[in-house]
């Protein structure tokens, strides 16, 4: 039995004295993501609202990571399960469908956060694990992911299609992030070219980055998969992300 066997990962809807918890990871998720207006709107309501769709490791006392997935449904008129607009989308659908009272047919993970002290233990891999096994405790047979591929900002000006072509000598994505998904059985769908949309003053954006934001056109940031696009003129700068659908089934996977 190694450590992160023993660590405990439940559901939330189980343990929900840890819902108000689940933010105390320490994580290194860029300050300009959480300036997202969706994720602004909605992100710490998952929790409450779909505890039953999210997942959480606790070593001991403590809470060492979260798993965060939504359901919706993907039949209604105007919809398809990967829209282009990716994680932003899915919110929207999956708080809309729980007051329009619409049965899920899918739910879509948002993210998997580990605590850096326990990266790399293989922690993010049990983690997908559980939030598949929640969707089918709900009756679902696909979980979706618009997946952030974790070592593509450090090339920000390849397109995200040509990026995700990358593969190892064995076959599986260059990529740590999008191998665990390919690993654990899921499938690469397609690129969700406009997921997640940050945009703010520039005044802003030196306050989130750290940067000058004093030029026209493309800036690269910390953590951007893209580089942000900055218009001095209309005092306003632009991220607009990119992230990879990845389609799951809900029956456990045997590697």
């Amino acid at each position: 039995m190694t450590e992160i066997d023993i660590l405990r990962i439940t559901p939330l809807a189980d343990r929900p004295s840890l819902i108000d918890r689940v933010y105390e990871i320490t994580e290194t998720w860029p300050e300009f993501i959480t300036h997202d207006l969706v994720s602004s709107a909605f992100l710490t309501r998952v929790v409450q609202e779909f505890p039953e769709h999210c997942v959480v490791a606790t070593d001991g006392d403590r809470v060492v990571a979260r798993g965060l997935s939504v359901p919706f449904n993907a039949e209604l008129d105007g919809r398809e399960e990967t829209p282009d607009q990716g994680w932003d989308r899915v919110v929207t659908w999956a708080f809309r469908d729980r007051r329009g009272g619409h049965p899920p047919t899918v739910a879509s993970a948002l993210e998997i956060t580990v605590d850096t002290e326990y990266l790399g233990r293989g922690l993010s891999y049990r983690m997908l694990e559980a939030l598949r096994a929640t969707a089918a405790r709900q009756g679902l047979d696909t979980l979706l992911a618009p997946v952030r591929p974790t070592a593509k900002h450090l090339r920000p000006h390849v397109p995200m299609a040509d990026y995700i072509r990358g593969r190892r000598a064995d076959g599986l994505p260059s990529d740590p992030w999008l191998r665990v998904h390919l690993k654990a059985g899921g499938t690469i769908e397609k690129v969700a070219p406009a997921s997640m949309t940050v945009s703010g003053s520039l005044a802003q954006w030196r306050q989130w980055t750290g940067l000058p934001f004093d030029r026209d056109g493309d800036v690269e940031v910390p953590g951007g998969l893209v580089p942000v696009r900055c218009d001095t003129a209309q005092d306003r700068a632009v991220y607009v992300e990119p992230n990879v659908w990845i389609r799951h089934g809900t029956r456990p996977h045997q590697d």
